[in-house]
Parts: C-alpha cells; structure tokens; sequence
C-alpha cells in the first residue's frame, strides 16, 4: 500500500483500496457461515478497525467441524483480550444454542449440524505466552503447567512442540530482520490426538504474514 502526505495530512493516492477481511476457502461443502463481531471500543488517535470472526461449519470427511477465521485487534492487548473472552463463549455455546439461522425447518430439509469440534485459525496480533494469549489458551506455569481443559482452546503449535527461538509468521517488509509470532491454529480439546504436523511458509511472498499450514488426521 502506497500513501502520500500533504499539509492536510495523509491521504491516499486515488484508486487506494482500504479494505481487508476473513475468509473460509475448502474443498469439502460449507453447510453454514455467519460473521461475529468482535468487540469494538473507541479510541482516540489511532485507526481502530471493526473486527470479526467468519464461522463455517464443513461437512469434512471425518464428520462435520468447526472453523473459524479471525483477525483481533493491532493496537491494544486489553481489546485482544476482550474480542477473545467474546469469541471464546460464543464458541463454547455452539452447540446449545445454535449457529446460523437458516429456515430449513420451514422447507422440511435438515438443519445444519451442530458439531464439537472446531479450529481457530488468524492473525491474533499477539505473542507466545503474552497476556491475550494466555486468556485464551489458558495461564502456564504452576505444579501442572497449563492444562487442557474441555471448553479452552489448544494451540496447536505448543501440542506439536513446534515453537522455536527462530520461529516466526511476521516479518516487516521494510526491516527483515523485524520478526514476531501472530498467527497462529488453536484446535478444541477432541482434534488435540488428531494433529498431525504444522509448517509456516516463510517463503511465500503474498503478505507480510506468512501461511499457516497444520494437518488433522481423521
């Protein structure tokens, strides 16, 4: 993206286009989506963005799952942290209380499933073991460490093992050598025996965020 500054401040050059958002691609049918909206505060003099959730339910060969897209916010912990705490009940009352409304009652067809399982898949905007990340997948340390819990999600990059001190999804296109940990998979506790493997391709070039690659087995 290129910008150009004048006396009245910064200003896009004409035909700029602003606009990013989530999206669910697969191979296997998408029976369900819906968008949620993570919560929003307002700031003072920084841009602070709408963000959401893109939920899809895929009927997998497995059975149905869960997937969701998430980008959380770039400019404060605190709303990292609440946008999380909302995602993380709405995930956790799926089942209960439902996902998108359809009407295939009202047709006699069949209502989408409801599955357990899901995947939370994004840029998170956060650190390894940073206070966001740890109001997600739950505090460390302790006698136990931090345990898996039915209802908190598993990152899947500590279950592999995968972490490395060289490890990272973000590299700053203007200095190289800038590097940090953003994105990342978080699986519920039923796909936690069913992961398989988990690479970051930092050599695609479409992004200063680099694809996350992660393999369930059935």
């Amino acid at each position: 993206m290129h910008v150009e500054a004048d006396e009245s401040g910064l200003q896009p050059v004409r035909g700029t286009r602003f606009q990013f958002g989530n999206m669910v691609l697969s191979r296997w049918p998408i029976l369900a989506t819906r968008t949620l909206l993570l919560p929003r505060s307002r700031t003072i003099g920084k841009i602070n963005l709408q963000r959401g959730a893109t939920e899809a339910v895929i009927a997998a060969p497995a059975g149905a799952i869960r997937v969701y897209c998430v980008h959380l916010d770039h400019v404060s912990a605190d709303e990292r942290i609440r946008q999380l705490q909302f995602l993380n009940a709405h995930i956790n009352a799926f089942v209960q209380e439902g996902g998108t409304l359809t009407g295939a009652g009202e047709f006699d067809l069949p209502e989408p499933p409801l599955p357990e399982d899901y995947v939370i898949m994004g840029d998170f905007n956060m650190e390894p073991e940073s206070p966001e990340y740890c109001a997600l997948a739950g505090a460390g340390g302790g006698y136990y460490g931090r345990v898996a819990r039915i209802g908190t999600p598993v990152d899947a990059f500590a279950a592999l093992k995968a972490y490395s001190p060289e490890s990272y999804s973000w590299m700053d296109p203007e200095d190289r050598g800038k590097r940090m940990h953003l994105d990342y998979c978080f699986v519920s506790c039923g796909l936690l025996s069913r992961l398989k493997s988990l690479r970051i391709d930092t050599q695609s070039v479409g992004s200063d965020h680099f694809p996350v690659w992660v393999e369930i087995g059935d």
